[in-house]
């Protein structure tokens, strides 16, 4: 299975409305992304908390749907 880079895009956008979002697919196959979020939502933040709001947003698609996932998180 894989995912769309729009899908992801979406469930991102949805958790972290104020988002400045950009995806890459790394090998063209829907399936390995790297990802970097602006937010403001990740100020005082932890680098481990902020992916952890990355990974909720995934809901249970990490691991099964979408196989790997890079993420940079940058506080705004």
């Amino acid at each position: 299975m894989s995912m769309k880079l729009s899908e992801l895009q979406s469930l991102v956008q949805n958790a972290l409305p104020d988002a400045i979002i950009e995806i890459k697919d790394l090998a063209g196959d829907d399936n390995h992304y790297s990802i970097t979020i602006k937010s403001e939502q990740f100020r005082n933040k932890s680098r481990l908390e902020q992916h952890q709001i990355v990974y909720s947003a995934l809901e249970d698609k990490m691991g099964t749907i979408l196989h790997a996932l890079q993420i940079k998180t940058i506080s705004i």
